[in-house]
């Protein structure tokens, strides 16, 4: 089993970063090759982004497990891929950080699964996926844009980017 090191400060030689690119190559498709490198470029301290299309591939392939770290009002209230796990980042009306996050993702996957992270902008996925991270998973991914993308000029989300606005599938409670 390769373990994968993605953090900049621990990974300073280019020899060390081809070694390991050479040994996952066989392991990962190439969509996620691409995002580990340009999460390394970008000093990433997890394995990348993937764009909502990309996401959607890999994991109605069976590349990579999905999860949702949304909390579950959002997920029944707003809508969810179907089909996917469910892990919350945060919970209850402040948004607390879910001190059982990591536990779940223990439970549910193996910390060397390829796991695709999804919220409503990408940003709580991104944390999430530095969390995993530092709890030893190795293939962990964001997914840029998350459910229901970037403000728009009325400060909205929905028109401008994400998964809903790309028309990929989605279904409501």
């Amino acid at each position: 089993m390769t373990v994968i090191q993605l953090n900049a400060a621990a990974d300073n030689s280019a020899v060390s970063a081809q070694n390991t690119s050479q040994t996952v190559a066989q392991e990962l498709p190439e969509t996620l090759l691409n995002a580990i490198q340009e999460a390394q470029a970008a000093g990433l301290s997890y394995a990348g982004g993937v764009l909502p299309e990309e996401a959607w591939k890999l994991f109605v392939g069976g590349q990579a497990h999905l999860i949702d770290v949304r909390t579950a009002e959002e997920r029944k209230f707003v809508g969810h891929v179907p089909n996917t796990l469910h892990i919350a980042w945060q919970t209850g009306p402040a948004l607390i950080k879910n001190p059982r996050f990591l536990r779940e993702l223990e439970n549910k996957l193996p910390k060397d699964a390829a796991i695709l992270f999804l919220c409503r902008s990408g940003k709580r996925s991104a944390a999430a996926a530095t969390a995993a991270t530092n709890a030893g998973f190795t293939r962990v991914f964001n997914v840029r844009e998350g459910f229901e993308g970037d403000l728009d000029e009325r400060q909205q989300r929905g028109a401008v980017s994400g998964w809903r606005q790309r028309g990929l599938p989605w279904v409501q409670d």
